[in-house]
């Protein structure tokens, strides 16, 4: 039996998309790593005033340039957004957990649980999202801690009908029927059956959280009810830019700015090849 010479191509053509897509996940990861743990690597002397440097423009010696302290734009940005990462994962991952429980419940449970946890998340869809954070950061005081929990409330949405649909999908297969009237428990159907399919699904829809929380984060401590501004969070610095760019002096807005888009356009890079590469439509097509 010959093959066709057309199965060669189409397997060398499926090897070259998985690596391009595992070539991407690993450079995503190592930028987004290497931001993350970059403060532990980079002299504390950079966020030092010195005033005969300041408001430098970019140079060799200082890429990002000064501020108007002296200070050192890249090493303030970097220690920046590596805090707003780490807000961000922690307010991303309690949201991720929030929205996987609520849609697990209601599409395992049914019934009212179902309609209540619906009418909850069309409640979420119907209010402004910006302005909805606002109030549930001010309500519980501002702060890091206002922050991670306005973030985490109010993310989960998106999630929960993801997995809530899973959930469904999953529970009219044949194989879970017939587990069913085999006596399986619910927990072992599950843990067998349906966590199998739902923690790819968890694990993009976490990463895919990322961005927005680092967003809304940054947002948050813009208008300053976000994280205490004696920290160098990146809200923070492209707030006391704002007062500096009418001056001529665009880099202490521009290149922070930039490196937020960069993270931002890695974590949703990121999500979206870990999304191809698990599902199994785009895996194997």
């Amino acid at each position: 039996m010959r093959l066709s010479p057309t199965v060669p191509s189409r397997l060398s053509g499926f090897s070259n998309r998985r690596q391009h897509t595992l070539g991407a996940i690993a450079l995503c990861g190592l930028f987004l790593l290497g931001v993350m743990v970059s403060p532990w690597f980079l002299s504390d002397a950079g966020l030092n005033p010195i005033l005969a440097l300041r408001n430098q423009p970019p140079s060799w010696s200082y890429p990002f340039g000064t501020d108007w302290l002296g200070r050192n734009m890249m090493v303030r940005s970097l220690q920046g957004l590596s805090l707003s990462l780490r807000v961000g994962l922690l307010a991303a991952s309690v949201s991720a957990i929030i929205g996987t429980g609520l849609g697990v419940a209601a599409g395992s449970l049914g019934g009212w649980v179902d309609a209540v946890i619906i009418w909850i998340i069309d409640v979420f869809f119907s209010l402004p999202h910006l302005v909805l954070l606002i109030l549930i950061a001010f309500a519980v005081g501002g702060g890091t801690r206002g922050v991670i929990i306005a973030v985490a409330l109010t993310h989960w949405t998106s999630l929960a009908r993801v997995m809530r649909a899973e959930v469904l999908q999953l529970n009219g297969a044949d194989y879970v029927q017939i587990s069913r009237r085999l006596g399986r428990s619910p927990f072992w159907i599950a843990q067998h059956h349906l966590m199998p399919h739902l923690l790819p699904q968890l694990l993009v829809g976490l990463i895919l959280l990322f961005p927005h929380a680092i967003l809304h984060e940054a947002a948050l401590s813009f208008i300053g009810i976000g994280i205490s501004p004696h920290l160098p969070a990146i809200g923070i610095i492209l707030a006391e830019s704002m007062r500096h760019l009418s001056t001529g002096y665009w880099w202490l807005g521009v290149m922070p700015g930039l490196l937020l888009l960069l993270a931002v356009k890695a974590f949703d890079w990121l999500g979206e090849n870990l999304r191809a590469l698990l599902d199994p439509k785009t895996s194997q097509g």
